[in-house]
């Protein structure tokens, strides 16, 4: 289904300046103006590279998923594997390589399933979802410096009852699961 056009106007962007530089985003202070407002407002901006999360499905019908330590929470995540993608690199490809410095796991029929925003008030980046197919253990682990991963699988059933239950709580996973389930239905129909 087309998106209907906005009623309401765009917002014209004056300019950008970068007032803070990480390892893993910048932040800008962005100009913006109402067109019906003679006053510009000034916006802060996170400016992160694309990130790439992977719904890796086993034969056994099983999601592979991390669980690891996040600073943000202080505290323990259970996720699907993914990350930060090169600069230019494509988001199945970069999903493929997440997929197997992370877990170990490879398999075949890789797949955009979508992209998100993860936060279009503050955030410029997207996070591409990507589905890969007969998901095995055969790669040996490429963990970064700050990296640690207890891996598992769990039936693609189970991963649902937690997401909804609450034991699954990062929003670019929920996306995920969201996009992959019509996908697991025709899957289920096809069995």
């Amino acid at each position: 289904m087309a998106e209907q056009p906005s009623q309401i106007p765009r917002w014209q962007k004056l300019g950008a300046r970068t007032v803070a530089r990480t390892r893993i985003f910048d932040v800008q202070s962005v100009d913006f103006r109402h067109p019906a407002r003679p006053q510009a407002q000034d916006f802060f901006v996170i400016s992160a590279p694309d990130w790439v999360n992977v719904v890796a499905l086993t034969p056994d019908r099983q999601l592979v998923l991390v669980r690891q330590f996040r600073y943000g929470t202080n505290d323990f995540s259970l996720e699907i594997p993914g990350g930060v993608m090169d600069p230019g690199e494509d988001a199945i490809a970069a999903g493929v390589r997440e997929l197997r410095e992370e877990t170990g796991y490879v398999g075949t029929n890789a797949r955009l399933l979508g992209r998100v925003h993860p936060n279009p008030a503050m955030q410029d980046n997207r996070c591409h979802l990507v589905l890969v197919e007969e998901a095995r253990r055969e790669a040996g682990l490429d963990w970064d410096a700050d990296e640690e991963f207890e891996i598992m699988t769990r039936p693609v059933d189970e991963v649902y009852q937690l997401a909804y239950a609450g034991g699954i709580t990062h929003a670019m996973v929920l996306d995920a699961l969201l996009l992959f389930a019509p996908v697991w239905a025709e899957l289920r129909r096809n069995a």
